[in-house]
C-alpha cells in the first residue's frame, strides 16, 4: 500500500507544476484519462438518445443515422471503461465492479448501470436487424462456393440468431414494438450512465468547483450535444468514405461490403441521403446546445450571484488562471462559433460537420476544465497547480496517462465500429432491415 502511495506521487509529479501556497502532498491525480472518462461515456449516452428519436419519438426524417448511430454506440460502449482501466495502477480486479454489484457505492452503481445499458443496446440492435439475420443465414447457406470468411460469418449469424427464424408479419411487428420498448427504456438508462459521472464529481463536498446538484445535468445534457456531434461527423467522413469508395471500387473501405458483396452502391444516392440525414441531425443538434450553454451558463451566474466562502478562489480559477480554457476554448471556440455556423442560412454538409468537429471540442474543454479545473487550486484556497499533458511516452505511464493514451482511448472505437459494421450494416437501407 505504501509503495503503491508513493508511487502515485511520483506520477502526480510528472505532470503537475506548483505555484504559490500548495501543500506538499497535493498533485493533480486524475489526469487525461480521467477527462476521457466522462467524455467518452457522454458519446456513448449521446449517440444512444440520438437513435431513439426515430425509435421511440418517430422523427421518420432521422431513420438513416438513427440506425448508424445505435450500431456506433454499441461500439462506443467498450471504450467506456477503457480510460478507467488505464488510469488504475492496478486494473486486474476492475472487473469486479461488474461483477459484484453492491448498492450502497457509487462506483459499484456504475457497474450495475453499465451492464443493464450494455444488454438493453445489444437486445435492440438484435431486434433491429433480426430480419437481415435471418436473410443473411438463408443467403449465405444456399451460397455453393463459400468462403472462409462466409463460413465464419455464418456462423456468427446462426450463433447471435439465438434460433428465432420467424420472419413473419405478425414477428416483424413484434421485433418493432420490442425496439420501441427498449429504445424508450435505454433513454432514462443512458443519461443515467452518464449523469452518474457527473454525480460522482458533484458529490465531492471537498471540492468548490465540482460541489453542486447541476453537475450530473449539465454532465446529462453536454452528453447528448457530443454524442448527436460525433454522429454527424462520423456519418458525414463514414459517407464521404463510402462515396469515394464506390466510385473506385474500393471495398475494403466499405466492411459491409467486404462481408456482404453488396459493392453496388450509387454515389449520387449516398450524397443526397448524407445531406438530408446531417441537416435534419443538426436541428437536434442546436436544441441540446442551447440547453447545455444554458445549464453551464446558470450554474456560474448561480456561484456569482451566491458568492459562498469558496468563491474567491473560484473567481480566480474562472476568471485568471483558467479564462483561456473556460470563455475563448469552451465557449467561445466550442459553443459561439459553432452556433454561428448552424444558424447561418443554407447550412451544407460541410459546415455541419465543421461544426460538429467544434462542439466535441467545446465538450471535451468542458470535460477538461471540471476535471483538471477542480484539482487546480490547493485546498490552502492560496495555491494553484498547472496541469502539463505527457506528450511524448517516457515509460508506460506516460504512454497511458499521456497524449499517446487518450489518441489509444479516441481511435479504439472507430476499429471496433469497422468490424461491428461487417456484421450490423450500419448504412444499410430500410429495405434490409425492419423499423
Amino acid at each position: 500500500m505504501v509503495s503503491q502511495l508513493a508511487m502515485m506521487v511520483v506520477h502526480g509529479e510528472a505532470w503537475t507544476v506548483k505555484d504559490l501556497f500548495v501543500l506538499p502532498n497535493e498533485y493533480v491525480y486524475w489526469s487525461i484519462q480521467i477527462v476521457m472518462y466522462p467524455y467518452m461515456t457522454g458519446l456513448v449516452a449521446g449517440a444512444f438518445v440520438l437513435s431513439s428519436l426515430y425509435h421511440v419519438f418517430g422523427v421518420e426524417k432521422l431513420k438513416e443515422i438513427a440506425r448508424f448511430a445505435l450500431v456506433f454506440s454499441f461500439a462506443l460502449l467498450p471504450v467506456a471503461m477503457m480510460p478507467l482501466m488505464l488510469h488504475l495502477m492496478q486494473p486486474f480486479r476492475g472487473i469486479n465492479v461488474l461483477m459484484t454489484p453492491h448498492f450502497t457505492s457509487a462506483i459499484s452503481a456504475f457497474g450495475i448501470v453499465f451492464m443493464t445499458y450494455a444488454f438493453i443496446v445489444a437486445a435492440e440492435i438484435w431486434f433491429v436487424y433480426r430480419k437481415f439475420i435471418v436473410d443473411s443465414i438463408d443467403r449465405l447457406e444456399a451460397k455453393p462456393d463459400r468462403s472462409g470468411f462466409d463460413a465464419l460469418l455464418l456462423l456468427i449469424y446462426k450463433v447471435i440468431s439465438l434460433g428465432a427464424r420467424d420472419v413473419s408479419h405478425e414477428a416483424l411487428e413484434s421485433d418493432h414494438k420490442a425496439v420501441k420498448f427498449l429504445a424508450g427504456l435505454g433513454i432514462p438508462i443512458a443519461c443515467f450512465l452518464h449523469g452518474y459521472a457527473g454525480f460522482i464529481f458533484g458529490s465531492v463536498k471537498a471540492n468548490a468547483l465540482w460541489m453542486t446538484p447541476l453537475m450530473p445535468v449539465i454532465f446529462i445534457c453536454s452528453a447528448v450535444v457530443s454524442g448527436i456531434a460525433l454522429c454527424i461527423i462520423s456519418y458525414y467522413i463514414f459517407m464521404e468514405m463510402r462515396k469515394w469508395a464506390a466510385k473506385r471500387g474500393k471495398n475494403f473501405f466499405l466492411p459491409d461490403a467486404v462481408a456482404h458483396g453488396s459493392a453496388a452502391v450509387d454515389p449520387d444516392h449516398l450524397r443526397s441521403v448524407q445531406e438530408h440525414e446531417v441537416r435534419m441531425t443538426s436541428k437536434y443538434l442546436l436544441i441540446f446546445m442551447g440547453l447545455a450553454i444554458t445549464l453551464e451558463l446558470l450554474d456560474i451566474i448561480f456561484r456569482g450571484y451566491t458568492a459562498v466562502k469558496s468563491w474567491d478562489i473560484l473567481r480566480d480559477v474562472i476568471y485568471e488562471h483558467d479564462f483561456t480554457k473556460i470563455f475563448i476554448m469552451q465557449y467561445g471556440i466550442g459553443n459561439v462559433i459553432p452556433l454561428i455556423l448552424l444558424l447561418l442560412p443554407g447550412l451544407t454538409t460541410r459546415r455541419a460537420a465543421t461544426a460538429s468537429i467544434l462542439v466535441l471540442f467545446g465538450v471535451f474543454m468542458m470535460r477538461w476544465n471540471v476535471v483538471i479545473g477542480g484539482q487546480a487550486f490547493s485546498l490552502t484556497f492560496t495555491g494553484f497547480m498547472h496541469y502539463h499533458l505527457p506528450i511524448i511516452p517516457h515509460n508506460l505511464e506516460t504512454f497511458k496517462e499521456g497524449l499517446a493514451g487518450a489518441l489509444l482511448v479516441i481511435t479504439t472505437p472507430f476499429v471496433i465500429f469497422y468490424f461491428l459494421n461487417m456484421i450490423f450494416p450500419a448504412f444499410m437501407e430500410d429495405k434490409g432491415s425492419h423499423h
